[in-house]
């Protein structure tokens, strides 16, 4: 645990808040920001919107192959290395999906920005090197505070990028807002992990020591399951707005605002008490919160009261359960081998965001032409329930150990 004083713009300390947010937020932006010109693209590119489609969940099954060994690769190497490494190749990624002549190379270059999941797994690591276990449940709120305040505009600064501009405007803004993160990374990140002698190999191989550990397992589930209806609601959701109700893609920007908002609430109550009441309840108050939500949202479709206000502002939810549960969660799995927080923040990553590829690609699936909003309902509250059970399952063993629950 870093003792240094932090400060500002100096890379022989620990990094600011701030700089923490903007690693992790250029990953969150890189996700999302895009998804309104979906449509669009589908006809630049003259494919279908299911292949197009495929660009949120290829992207995602590519950030949680790369976030397995991220992970090590910072333990070993370091965190600051590890991070100006992989923004760099984010920003020649993103020149090739604006150079794309065709779908495939699009698809291919796409996939190679999931490099910059590094930001988004090394942030929650730095927080785990910095300070102890219930402040880093809190802290991580707070980045993740911040962090959300990108999916709540991106979508919205996509849309209006992509009527204005046509869809490669958000490219071009990723491109420059990765030289300016890459910029703020070399002048304000210093060292935080204490380096290991050990071979990539070696680290790897305590993976088994985190994935024989029934706590680690199951904070992962509950965080993979958790947030796994919100990649859902990504990949169905751009869908649903212009097939099912007609939507523009600007309109559909304005709409995803709201599950941001409500993760920027959960965020703030989860840096807020945190520490006052546990880990375990604060994820499973989140995962409970999100699952009511969307069962009141299937309980208003199968009425036939749905519509595009109602869909997308239930979907605030979907935010507050995740923006409550998520730290909490990333916290517990860091907890379980401290000296492998790196480790543990990268598998943990894996599992997560290789769950919601998953389920992003099934959302893509089950939305044909002529479908309803209700398959994506029901697959989303499939994953928040299994999220509610995953969490028990987790107090259930504390309690049995004789720790807190």
């Amino acid at each position: 645990m870093s003792t240094r004083p932090s400060r500002f713009l100096d890379a022989s300390t620990p990094p600011k808040l701030a700089t923490l947010v903007l690693m992790a937020g250029l990953s969150a932006l890189t996700m999302n920001i895009f998804l309104p010109s979906l449509p669009g693209m589908a006809a630049w590119f003259d494919v279908s919107y299911g292949l197009m489609q495929q660009s949120v969940a290829l992207y995602l099954a590519l950030s949680a192959a790369l976030q397995i060994v991220i992970g090590p690769l910072s333990d070993r190497y370091g965190r600051r290395r590890v991070l100006l490494v992989s923004v760099t190749l984010f920003l020649l990624a993103t020149l090739g999906t604006l150079l794309a002549p065709n779908a495939t190379v699009f698809l291919i270059c796409r996939m190679a920005q999931a490099v910059v999941a590094a930001g988004m797994v090394l942030s929650r690591a730095i927080v785990r090197d910095i300070v102890a276990d219930a402040e880093a449940a809190s802290m991580i709120g707070y980045v993740t505070m911040g962090v959300s305040l990108v999916p709540m505009i991106g979508p919205v600064v996509g849309g209006f990028l992509d009527e204005a501009f046509g869809w490669q405007a958000n490219f071009a803004l990723l491109l420059v807002l990765g030289i300016g993160v890459l910029a703020l990374v070399w002048a304000d990140l210093g060292e935080t992990a204490t380096l290991k002698k050990a071979s990539i190999l070696d680290q790897m191989r305590q993976y088994p020591a985190l994935l024989t550990s029934r706590r680690y397992w199951g904070y992962a589930a509950s965080a993979a399951f958790g947030s796994g209806c919100f990649f859902a609601y990504l990949g169905g959701a751009p869908y649903v707005g212009t097939e099912v109700f007609g939507l523009k893609s600007s309109e559909i920007g304005m709409l995803f605002a709201l599950t941001a908002l409500g993760y920027a609430g959960g965020n703030f109550f989860a840096g807020r008490f945190s520490v006052r009441m546990g880990m375990n309840r604060m994820v499973l108050l989140g995962t409970i919160v999100t699952t009511a939500g969307l069962s009141m949202l299937l309980v208003l479709t199968l009425l036939g009261l749905s519509g595009p206000v109602m869909f997308f502002g239930l979907t605030i939810f979907l935010g507050l359960g995740n923006g409550i549960c998520l730290p909490n969660a990333n916290a517990g799995m860091l907890s379980i081998k401290p000296e492998l927080a790196g480790t543990a923040s990268g598998l943990g990553g894996a599992l997560l965001i290789g769950g919601g590829a998953a389920l992003a690609a099934l959302a893509g699936v089950l939305l044909q032409p002529g479908s309803t909003e209700l398959p994506l309902i029901l697959l989303m509250l499939a994953s928040s329930v299994a999220s509610v059970v995953a969490i028990l399952l987790v107090i259930r063993r504390a309690r049995a150990l004789g720790l807190a629950a």
